[in-house]
């Protein structure tokens, strides 16, 4: 049986590389994105990789890995502005930023290993075309509980479904690698 903690722990390396690599090229430029505004972006990455996976013809020349590492940093940057608010003005330094990810990160992470010990890991039985169309119905809970301003009756709220959406992206690029 794979060990889907080292996996894990290597999909979320590749991404926090490129984390850091934009927060030294464009600084905490994303403190100032609105949460409708990190979920649109989001949305935007699954509906291409949805469209990747229908279309046969390709007029840009970067796959479904490259867009799934954007949906996990988004929801990342997502579940730090849950937390710390807007600003009208970039306020994170390189460092303040990486601890606030890899905080976001353990959280999500601990959720996975939990989920996966009561699912026996049946994601990995799963195709990356439904680990997309889960993204994306995740997207539109969240999109309708950011239209009800943040309330729900039920439901769990929007922080879990970007650890969701995180968690399936890196099922997907785990799925993609092997």
């Amino acid at each position: 049986m794979p060990d889907t903690s080292k996996q894990y722990d290597a999909v979320i390396d590749e991404c926090r590389a490129l984390f850091i690599n934009k927060m030294k090229d464009y600084g905490s430029a994303w403190r100032i994105l609105r949460l409708p505004s990190l979920t649109d972006q989001i949305f935007i990455k699954a509906q291409r990789i949805r469209g990747l996976q229908q279309n046969t013809e390709r007029k840009v020349d970067e796959g479904a890995q490259s867009e799934f590492i954007g949906i996990i940093n988004y929801s990342v940057m997502a579940l730090i502005q849950l937390d710390k608010g807007v600003v009208e003005q970039p306020d994170l330094s390189v460092d303040e930023a990486l601890a606030l990810y890899n905080e976001k990160i353990a959280l999500t992470r601990q959720l996975m290993m939990d989920k996966n010990h009561d699912y026996g890991e049946a994601w990995r039985d799963m195709r990356v075309s439904s680990l997309t169309d889960l993204i994306l119905q995740k997207l539109l809970r969240v999109k309708q509980i950011e239209d009800n301003k943040g309330k729900t009756l039920v439901s769990e709220g929007i922080d879990a479904n970007y650890q969701d959406m995180i968690n399936y992206a890196v099922f997907a690029m785990i799925h993609l690698s092997e």
